[in-house]
């Protein structure tokens, strides 16, 4: 079975998880696990895949509108290089510094794939976090940043302009913009397997549909020259996945009071309609298809 098959057979003996966190008495807390064969192309420096590894888990606290905190990882290689190990920790810890978090450590051992697990913690105060199954008929749905930034960096790696791929590839984790959207959004969840099946995933949890509209697609500058035509733009900015941005339904009376208030720009880019409707971009069904992890 595929990723998504082995999750929804895990569902039945864990009725708690679905969200991109577990909550327990205020704390949040997310693993991931990253491989060099899946998700580490040639040429990504140690620095942007320490930056990019614990990211993946930060931005899973900023789905739930939590407060970032701490991040450990687990470090495999099949050997241990000092450069390496040094840039790994300094893109590890730049990336939570840049979301007031602290990186605490891990642990390191052989394998033989380059392969990193991490886990982040985050704090929710005395708020309530945000899941994926509150989205209402009428909602807006909305996006922070850009999208196709990492397909787009993908496609730099294939050419060997490493640098500018290892920049598009370390993004920001939305913390801060979860945090302050969290009051105003009804269902939450980050873009890290696309746009398209995020809002599959947000449709099966808040049993709704969604309706959006393709030039209202924020999609990254940068997936211009990584694309060739119109249909592949639209691949890499709905489909590819692994772009960490939040993914959101908000009232609509309570829309300009989000985009205020988060320091993320955000773009609202369709509406959360009744679930016999589907999933939809211009009025045609929008695939369910994206990033999924395998070997």
């Amino acid at each position: 079975m595929d990723e998504r098959a082995a999750l929804r057979l895990l569902a039945g003996d864990l009725p708690h998880a679905g969200d991109d966190a577990a909550v327990l008495d205020g704390t949040v807390v997310t693993t991931d696990m990253l491989h060099e064969t899946t998700d580490f192309p040639a040429g990504t420096t140690r620095y942007t895949a320490g930056w990019r590894a614990v990211g993946a888990s930060l931005s899973d606290v900023a789905a739930m509108g939590a407060a970032a905190t701490a991040a450990v990882a687990i470090y495999a290689a099949p050997s241990f290089d000092e450069t390496d190990l040094g840039d790994f920790l300094r893109g590890a810890r730049d990336v939570c510094a840049a979301v007031d978090a602290e990186y605490v450590g891990g642990d390191l051992d052989e394998h033989r794939e380059f392969t990193v697990a991490t886990t982040a913690l985050g704090s929710l105060g005395d708020a309530d976090p945000v899941l994926r199954s509150g989205a209402e008929p009428g909602d807006a749905v909305c996006v922070t940043g850009t999208l196709g930034r990492s397909a787009a960096a993908l496609r730099l790696f294939e050419r060997g302009e490493a640098d500018r791929a290892n920049d598009l590839f370390r993004f920001e984790p939305r913390v801060a913009a979860g945090r302050a959207l969290a009051p105003h959004a009804t269902a939450m969840m980050d873009s890290s397997d696309g746009l398209a099946r995020s809002l599959h995933q947000l449709a099966e949890a808040s049993d709704c549909g969604f309706r959006v509209g393709w030039e209202a697609l924020p999609v990254d500058p940068s997936v211009a020259d990584a694309a060739g035509n119109e249909a592949d733009r639209r691949e890499l900015a709905a489909h590819f996945g692994e772009d960490f941005e939040l993914v959101f339904t908000v009232p609509e009376a309570a829309l300009e009071r989000a985009k205020e208030a988060s320091p993320t720009p955000i773009t609202r880019v369709g509406s959360v309609t009744e679930s016999s409707a589907g999933v939809v971009a211009d009025g045609e069904p929008l695939p369910d298809r994206g990033f999924t992890h395998s070997g």
